[in-house]
């Protein structure tokens, strides 16, 4: 048995990292959107986070597509997981927020909103541009919507990357965004025990992916019938981008140091154990593992884990999924150098690393509540002191597109809004000022690197 300590000792780096962010029988079950938001007893009034820029400064591929998007939570499990918590094989829940386009009549129906917690365990609504279990948009076999499922980081939620849903969904996608168990807002005190799903999070991430893949592809669910069971996408940000590249087929590396710094185990032979519990690969494999081929685009945002050497040089060589790295070149949570290490390392033929200048890790979520801008624990888990939010959202927007497009739905022209030049910020020398980005207006692409492989 090992035995997991409740208050995990993590080195410093690690105490940072967590504290500003860090085939099977399934049961489905549809539940309200308010369901999981705890217990408040005010009114919550859905804000619009969003803000509204002219077109003309806006990345094209940020415009919203053709289809009115619906939003449905489903909860499923995943039997007979091991749990660290319980040092035993437990049915393991997962919460997922699914968007999709739909046939609703946006003139009748009114729009829903997301519930949540912040850090510090406060409740906000979002006013959100779907409508709640509205009918999904029927098609023809030949005209499918590929699945791309989004991971948030430790700690999170499954709507904290809701733009990206809400956007690829209005393109013609099926958006399903996890709530990780052991790792969300309103699971884990930030305060009290900041690391208590932190082991969790090392051992499920990849599996609670490769897992939602599973059930929406191949169990029965509302929308069996346009989800095109062939082609998926997948986006994790910081814990999920570590998940993420795991699931792909960058297996894990921990060492006895690594295992015991990270699980606060101190006996050799339980080290040991949840050593070669850790080294799993392609989403909870061991053995001969294969990476799942339905995966055909990846995008892992300030993905952790590289920072310490947590994957194997030769699996990440193996990779051959076209992947995007993205990062801010100031990121001191899973640190700039090592994620420009993983992109390096990856010999995906199709790989490419966007940055963003003077931003640190927060690249990826939507834009702080008010309720977060009372504390640095929670307003920590929003802001960039040097970019708006809503830009980092739009840009994100923007690229998405671009990747699922080019490798999931074999767009060739969308493949050209990933075929940049190293710098955006259009310096003039010798008196000639280069083209913006392909996407961008004069003057607004800036403050971006790109490195594709030659």
């Amino acid at each position: 048995m090992i035995k997991v300590k409740k208050n995990i000792p993590i080195i410093m780096s690690t105490l940072v990292c967590c504290y500003l962010q860090i085939v099977a029988t399934v049961n489905a079950t549809e539940v309200s959107s308010t369901a999981l938001l705890s217990k408040t007893t005010t009114v919550l009034v859905p804000e619009q986070l969003q803000k509204n820029f002219p077109k003309d400064v806006v990345a094209e591929l940020a415009e919203k597509g053709q289809f009115n998007v619906g939003v449905k939570t489903l909860e499923i499990t995943n039997p007979e997981q091991f749990d660290p918590a319980t040092q035993s094989n437990k049915d393991r829940k997962l919460t997922l927020e699914v968007w999709y386009p739909t046939a609703v009549n946006a003139q009748l129906v009114k729009k829903t909103s997301y519930e949540n917690v912040t850090r510090g365990g406060k409740n906000f609504s979002i006013q959100a541009d779907a409508f709640r279990d509205s009918p999904v948009l029927t098609t023809n076999e030949a005209e499918k919507f590929p699945l791309v499922v989004i991971s948030h980081g430790y700690t999170g939620y499954r709507t904290l990357m809701y733009y990206l849903a809400e956007h690829l969904a209005s393109h013609g996608y099926i958006v399903a965004a996890i709530d990780h168990t052991d790792s969300t807002n309103a699971e884990i005190d930030m305060i009290k025990n900041p690391f208590a799903g932190f082991f969790s999070t090392l051992l499920n991430r990849s599996r609670d992916q490769q897992f939602t893949l599973n059930y929406l592809t191949t169990m029965p669910n509302f929308a069996s019938n346009v989800i095109d069971s062939k082609k998926a996408g997948l986006i994790g940000y910081s814990m999920g981008g570590y998940g993420a590249i795991n699931t792909v087929g960058g297996c894990y590396n921990f060492t006895n140091t690594t295992a015991s710094t990270f699980t606060g185990l101190k006996d050799p032979e339980q080290v040991e154990k949840v050593k070669t519990l850790l080294n799993s690969c392609a989403g909870g494999q061991y053995e001969n593992s294969k990476v799942d081929p339905r995966w055909q685009a990846v995008i892992a945002m300030a993905p952790w884990g590289g920072q310490h050497q947590l994957f194997q040089q030769e699996a990440l060589s193996k990779i051959n999924t076209p992947i995007l790295y993205v990062s801010g070149n100031l990121d001191d949570i899973s640190d700039y150098s090592a994620i420009k290490s993983l992109y390096e390392q990856t010999g995906s033929k199709s790989k490419y690393l966007l940055t963003y200048q003077n931003a640190r890790h927060n690249i990826a979520p939507h834009p702080a509540p008010t309720v977060a801008k009372t504390s640095e624990l929670d307003i920590g888990h929003y802001y960039e002191p040097a970019w708006d939010s809503t830009v980092l959202n739009n840009n994100n927007k923007h690229f998405t597109l671009a990747m699922m497009d080019c490798h999931l739905k074999q767009k060739l022209t969308q493949c050209a809004y990933l075929d940049l030049s190293p710098d955006s910020n259009q310096v003039t020398i010798d008196g000639k000022t280069p083209e913006p980005w392909l996407g961008f207006d004069h003057r607004y692409s800036v403050g971006m690197g790109w490195h594709k492989r030659p």
